[in-house]
């Protein structure tokens, strides 16, 4: 069995994430996403979709980049302007 690097649960169905030449132990995915999603430069929320970067950081949505003085980014089509 593995123990879990975020709750300590010794887990027989424990997994492994390897991220960045890391090797993490986990029992479950809400352990993992605790540990290893980022969060929102902005709001501080854990992303744990895919996120909008701008000038060196990551946001959960443009609304929050905006905020955080990055602009052009859009994170739905329904707002895009066509070209």
């Amino acid at each position: 069995m593995a123990q879990c690097e975020v709750c300590g649960n010794d887990y027989d169905m424990a997994f492994e994430v390897i991220t960045a030449g890391h090797r993490h132990i986990f029992d479950s995915f809400e352990c993992a996403a605790h540990r290893l999603a980022p969060r929102c430069e902005q709001c501080g929320v854990q992303i744990l979709g895919h996120g909008v970067e701008g000038e060196g950081a990551i946001y959960c949505c443009a609304h929050c980049a905006q905020a955080g003085g990055v602009h052009g980014i859009i994170d739905n089509t329904a707002h895009a302007r066509p070209s």
